[in-house]
């Protein structure tokens, strides 16, 4: 089944449950996801789905602290809970140990020596964990190696 017919198939079964803040969250990720294929005028992959996902995740992280400092626990707790329900639709996270594996092996493969290569390296392991790992963490992981 692709990424969309289930993201339509849960949020109809939360309208049925009355589960507010799940079918909002899968509405404004379906939103996108339309807003894409319009403005394009081509249908998305499942990768494609990913990738509209993984940025909302990430535009919700990075409101989290703003959320945290302004003392408003309530939303902080929903921004929380939205990021759990977006998380499920994306393929299980690789463990550091894992990650790390790819990043050095990817560095031997590109041949990178220094903090210059960064970009090279950057470029070669995206597709490889798109979606299975923040790039935030990859690019840490990179610097920390290639120090």
């Amino acid at each position: 089944m692709s990424l969309k017919i289930q993201l339509l198939q849960d949020m109809k079964s939360a309208m049925k449950e009355k589960d507010t803040l799940r079918k909002n969250t899968i509405q404004l990720v379906r939103s996108a996801i339309l807003q894409e294929e319009k403005d394009n005028h081509v249908e998305l992959s499942d990768d494609d789905v990913i990738k509209i996902i993984s940025s909302q995740v990430k535009k919700r992280k990075s409101s989290l602290p703003e959320y945290e400092k302004s003392g408003r626990t309530d939303l902080v707790d929903d921004l929380k809970v939205e990021i759990n329900i977006l998380m499920s639709y994306l393929p299980e996270q690789l463990s550091d140990e894992e990650l790390t594996s790819i990043v050095e092996k990817t560095i031997e493969e590109v041949g990178a020596s220094s903090m210059k290569d960064m970009g090279k390296v950057m470029s070669a392991i995206i597709p490889k964990v798109q979606g299975k790992a923040d790039n935030k963490k990859v690019s840490e992981i990179i610097r920390n190696i290639l120090k």
